[in-house]
């Protein structure tokens, strides 16, 4: 079985066609960035809709393939953007009804989950899922992915963006925070764990006050991610503890700082626990996941899929993750 998966929730608009061995036979995608200003939720959609014939080209290229050999298609359904979900929904409604395939929405969360254990081959982890909009604990327990703490403000990966447009280091500002934190210092900032769950934007708002102050960005990113990657390992060992389970996964768009990477693996080693990160490539937005999700969903659940009226089929810009069920595990 051969799934073509479509991924627009956010920045990226991307396409990619994965078999049911979970072979990943392309990979294409384009990227909305920009050096003032964050993502405007309409340009990105533009964009979206001047790329989104293209990146899908390039993909079938890629793989040697044509909509003949495509056996299904799946798109992120949620959460996202709206506006730039719109554009992954209509193009995918569209192909589906164009070429007679069965459409499955996908959750684009769990999309991040599924497509760390193919990669790393972790059987039952500790999610700790680090993307722009979302930051949350997850491990599977009967029948769902379900929440063990998340953030109550804003996503790490956000607030990281929102500190580096106030200090102008354009969008995205990850990386660039990365590397003049390996040349920063210790300034105290707000330590914002409740139970299980974080806050992240007082932290912002705190080095956003010191900058105006004239602290040295240095300081300013380095401290800001010392802070916030300790909750994350703080929240992520409390739920090792909880559910017993040995292994911790690495997810999502953030899962690229080597910081963060090394700050759980030393946590991990110290709970003899096993570490695992979502390969680079694979740790933002793209639509392998997407594409592979799809397949586990189609093969759990293929006569509903094979029914699912196309036209009834809308975006859901909150999806939660927990409120999907996990029919394949």
């Amino acid at each position: 079985m051969i799934c073509l998966g479509l991924e627009s929730t956010a920045h990226t608009f991307g396409c990619s066609i994965v078999n049911d061995k979970g072979k990943i036979l392309s990979d294409s995608r384009s990227m909305f960035t920009s050096e003032e200003g964050g993502m405007i939720p309409n340009k990105v959609a533009e964009f979206h809709k001047a790329n989104k014939e293209a990146v899908v080209q390039q993909a079938l290229d890629e793989a040697n393939l044509d909509f003949n050999n495509i056996d299904i298609i799946a798109f992120s359904q949620g959460p996202g953007m709206p506006l730039s979900l719109a554009v992954g929904k209509d193009y995918a409604k569209e192909l589906a009804g164009k070429y007679s395939k069965p459409l499955i929405p996908v959750n684009h969360l769990i999309g991040h989950l599924e497509i760390g254990k193919l990669l790393t081959k972790a059987k039952d982890p500790v999610f700790i899922l680090a993307t722009g909009a979302n930051t949350q604990i997850i491990a599977y327990e009967s029948g769902k992915y379900r929440l063990f703490g998340e953030t109550l403000d804003i996503g790490i990966g956000n607030a990281l963006d929102k500190f580096g447009r106030a200090v102008n280091l354009g969008f995205p500002a990850g990386p660039k925070i990365e590397q003049l934190a390996k040349k920063g210092n210790y300034i105290e900032l707000p330590y914002t764990v409740k139970g299980m769950d974080l806050a992240f934007s007082g932290i912002v708002t705190e080095c956003i006050n010191k900058f105006k102050k004239n602290a040295k960005k240095e300081d300013l990113c380095f401290s800001l991610q010392e802070t916030a990657f300790a909750m994350l390992t703080e929240v992520t060992e409390r739920a090792l503890a909880h559910t017993n389970k040995r292994e911790a996964l690495l997810i999502g768009g953030v899962a690229a700082n080597q910081r963060l990477s090394e700050m759980l693996s030393i946590m991990c080693r110290e709970r003899k626990a096993k570490f695992f990160a979502v390969p680079l490539k694979y740790s933002g937005d793209q639509a392998a996941m997407i594409a592979w999700t799809g397949i586990l969903q189609y093969e759990s659940e293929r006569e509903h899929y094979d029914k699912l009226d196309i036209s009834k089929i809308d975006i859901k810009p909150n999806w939660r993750s927990d409120e999907v069920e996990v029919t394949w595990i």
